[in-house]
């Protein structure tokens, strides 16, 4: 019998596969791709800033990555947008969708334009893509989409009403798709994260207290979360480890919602 050293085995090795990342220049996008570069896969970095853009390709190991900048919020365009990209390359294996917005807005002075920005970036962007993906040519034979969702759906938060409807909808969108892409061969999942230590939430720790910023950190029985948290169950979604899951909502709150 032949010896094999146990590091050959990694049922999450993405070794040329095609993925699409969306928010790729900061944050859980940026960390997200270095985790799947690592793993073997091939990337295509999507945000509307070129230069950050190419800071995150800069950092990831292996070849043939890309940059696709795209303003996501531009609903219509994005299903032709996915379908150039394959035409120029090949096919996606899967997409992990970490783009968005978070911003607190009291309901006293909620407006239309602020629920439209909010939802298409969130929301609507996430539809589009899985529009997208299910055209033909667009997808491998077995493909994975990775949502993110937020614990401001399940946990509520003066001033967040919006956002947290946007990340709710996310949850019942992963099912509905997930249904719905069945016949596709394409597996749809969701990450729901708590506070997670990113770009955004330095910029937002200004605006507190320390009083303020401690207590959220309480809220966290293991504190505050890191990008590479997040990054490691997307994935998890999107190889082979969870090939016999879809519709799926998974938790990853430091123990938030526990």
């Amino acid at each position: 019998m032949t010896a094999r050293s146990p590091a050959a085995y990694n049922p999450m090795d993405l070794t040329g596969r095609r993925i699409l990342v969306t928010g790729a220049s900061a944050g859980i996008g940026r960390a997200t791709a270095v985790v799947l570069a690592k793993l073997g896969a091939r990337l295509v970095l999507n945000g509307r800033d070129e230069e950050r853009l190419a800071e995150t390709a800069d950092r990831l190991e292996g070849e043939d990555h890309a940059i696709a900048p795209f303003d996501l919020s531009d609903l219509e365009a994005v299903p032709g947008w996915v379908k150039g990209l394959c035409a120029d390359d090949s096919p996606f294996d899967g997409i992990a969708h970490c783009a968005g917005i978070q911003t607190l807005r009291p309901i006293r002075i909620f407006s239309a334009a602020f629920f439209d920005e909010v939802m298409r970036a969130n929301l609507g962007s996430a539809l589009a893509l899985a529009r997208g993906l299910r055209q033909k040519g667009c997808h491998a034979d077995r493909a994975a989409i990775a949502l993110i969702s937020s614990t401001a759906a399940t946990a509520a938060s003066p001033g967040n009403v919006v956002y947290a409807a946007s990340k709710g909808g996310i949850i019942a969108a992963t099912k509905g798709l997930a249904v719905e892409l069945l016949s596709d061969g394409i597996r749809v999942n969701c990450v729901v994260p708590s506070i997670v230590e990113t770009e955004l939430i330095e910029r937002g720790k200004q605006k507190l207290t320390a009083e303020q910023y401690e207590h959220l950190r309480t809220l966290q029985p293991l504190g505050f979360g890191h990008p590479d948290d997040i990054a490691h169950m997307i994935a998890y979604l999107l190889a082979d480890t969870s090939r016999w899951m879809t519709g799926s909502i998974v938790t990853v709150d430091g123990g938030r919602t526990a």
